[in-house]
């Protein structure tokens, strides 16, 4: 599934069966394969305490359970999307921010602490369609996700990685709905991407997850690994 949504039982209640029923059964057809939801992330009726990272009231509404969701047998890592754009207000600004970071923090937090299993920033991006799009603002927003990111990466946190949305190849411009990306077009959000990846490959070549980063190991790419400048 991609966003599931129920608006019909803001409970969560139907959404909730279907998922608990739908994640046995994929296991049984394939155990190899990793089950996930898709789900944006909103927090539902079950954790009252955490709606207020919720971008906006109607996120409450749409039947989907962030926590509940995800503590269902069968699945085995959750998901999660940023659209500040799409949920706050399509009118760039740099107020988006604060909530990507505190929406992302509220996240890792709650996968390591209640769901022990890594999160996934499946989807995020922000449009080109937008009033007051410019390419800086998207490197700010692409530098502040993977940061943020990266700052439960070196802890050994559940954050689990992130996918932007979306690459788009050269000539297919008629297919974008405003969130494409095109890297021949934008080398510094490109350049972005790569520097992130490099530090993920480095982080993954350094130690194990089990070792959760405790052994405080140092390395002569420390400074590289700095996200101060990410």
């Amino acid at each position: 599934m991609n966003e599931p949504r129920c608006p019909s039982d803001p409970s969560g209640d139907i959404l909730q069966e279907w998922i608990e029923e739908m994640a046995v059964y994929v296991k049984s057809v394939d155990p190899k394969h990793l089950v996930e939801i898709g789900l944006e992330g909103f927090y539902g009726p079950s954790t009252p305490n955490r709606v207020q990272f919720n971008p906006n009231t109607y996120a409450q509404q749409v039947g989907t359970d962030f926590i509940r969701n995800h503590l269902v047998l069968g699945v085995d890592f959750a998901s999660v999307h940023i659209y500040a754009d799409s949920w706050i207000s399509q009118e760039i600004s740099d107020a988006h921010l604060p909530f990507i970071i505190s929406w992302m923090e509220a996240h890792i937090e709650d996968a390591q602490k209640y769901l022990n299993m890594p999160v996934l920033f499946s989807e995020f991006g922000v449009s080109t369609k937008d009033p007051g799009y410019n390419s800086t603002f998207r490197d700010t927003l692409f530098k502040t996700v993977y940061r943020t990111l990266l700052n439960s990466t070196k802890k050994g946190g559940s954050g689990g990685g992130s996918l932007l949305w979306q690459l788009f190849p050269d000539g297919t411009d008629y297919m974008d709905d405003g969130y494409a990306l095109v890297l021949s077009r934008s080398p510094s959000t490109s350049n972005i991407i790569s520097l992130h990846s490099t530090r993920v490959a480095i982080f993954n070549s350094l130690c194990t997850w089990n070792c959760h980063w405790g052994c405080k190991k140092q390395h002569p790419l420390e400074a590289f690994l700095s996200t101060d400048d990410a």
